[in-house]
């Protein structure tokens, strides 16, 4: 099975030929997957060099004109490096662009410590007005692309990850999804964590719903799941711990509630080993997590719902 990264050239060289408002905008990262697409439109594929703030500055002078960049390169070198263009050049200038990142939070392990970036979605939560995909999926990655891409002027962060579900979900861009029912507690499973938090409650009484869109935060669908599950609520996320407790903790601050944000840590894993070793390492395996949910929704939630 291709990646989401291995879906995004051909998805977005698509999108050039079908919309002449597209441009895509990159940093040498990426550039091989537009060759052709670069032969065909010279004037709206754009490789800047190895110049990130430059990326994010090109691409809000595009919006200004009145195109749709599209922005690619590891998420380290997408959000954080050039953070102040992403807070400025966009934001302040309130110009719409979609940011696909690629690399995750630790999905090239021997590139060290500069490729991984686990905060990214909790940085750009500083700033106002960004939609954010999480596609657990290379399909629905393709799919949520084509929503970014569609959003009018809108400011929008696609985060592409090696990690994925076995299978896609329909998606829309917007809701969680509802997987399974249960009486005893709501587990979010965020992108490509769903299959893994699947094995993890397996047997368990609880409600597991599935987030490909995190921001705007689906408190809807999260306050109409603990009607019947209650309102212990687990968040599962492939990135910084605790990133969307806040939203969850504002989807509910009129009930009683308890929030547990399983994620990435922040400690630094200074060796490189391997995808599988970090996931261990940071407890998001399905044993760890197992034992983690377990034990914070207590006995009740081993009573499975008939």
């Amino acid at each position: 099975m291709d990646t989401m990264r291995d879906r995004f050239a051909p998805v977005v060289s698509r999108l050039l030929d079908e919309d002449p408002r597209v441009a895509v905008v990159l940093a040498e990262i990426g550039l091989v997957g537009f060759e052709e697409a670069r032969l065909r439109h010279p004037d709206r594929v754009i490789n800047v060099g190895i110049r990130e703030q430059l990326l994010v500055g090109a691409g809000a002078g595009l919006a200004l004109t009145g195109l749709r960049p599209v922005v690619h390169t590891f998420a380290s070198f997408l959000v954080e490096r050039p953070f102040e263009q992403v807070k400025l050049d966009l934001g302040h200038q309130d110009a719409g662009a979609v940011l696909v990142s690629a690399s995750a939070s630790f999905d090239w392990p021997s590139g060290g410590y500069t490729h991984m970036s686990p905060g990214d979605i909790a940085l750009l939560d500083t700033l106002d007005g960004w939609t954010v995909h999480v596609p657990g999926h290379p399909d629905e990655a393709e799919t949520l692309l084509r929503h970014a891409v569609a959003a009018g002027d809108d400011k929008v962060y696609v985060r592409l990850s090696v990690q994925s579900n076995a299978e896609a979900l329909a998606v829309d861009g917007a809701r969680f999804l509802t997987v399974r029912e249960g009486r005893a507690g709501v587990v979010v499973a965020v992108g490509p964590m769903l299959d893994t938090v699947l094995a993890a409650t397996e047997g368990l009484d609880v409600t597991v719903l599935y987030g490909t869109t995190v921001r705007p935060f689906d408190s809807a669908t999260l306050r109409r799941a603990t009607e019947a599950a209650g309102t212990d609520v687990v968040l599962v996320e492939p990135y910084l711990a605790g990133t969307s407790t806040s939203a969850a903790n504002d989807a509910l601050a009129d009930l009683p509630h308890r929030v547990l944000g399983l994620g990435v840590g922040r400690r630094e894993l200074r060796r490189y080993g391997q995808i599988e070793e970090h996931v261990a390492a940071h407890g998001l395996d399905a044993g760890s997590l197992r034992e983690r949910i377990g034990g914070f929704l207590g006995a009740t939630a081993t009573r499975v719902s008939a």
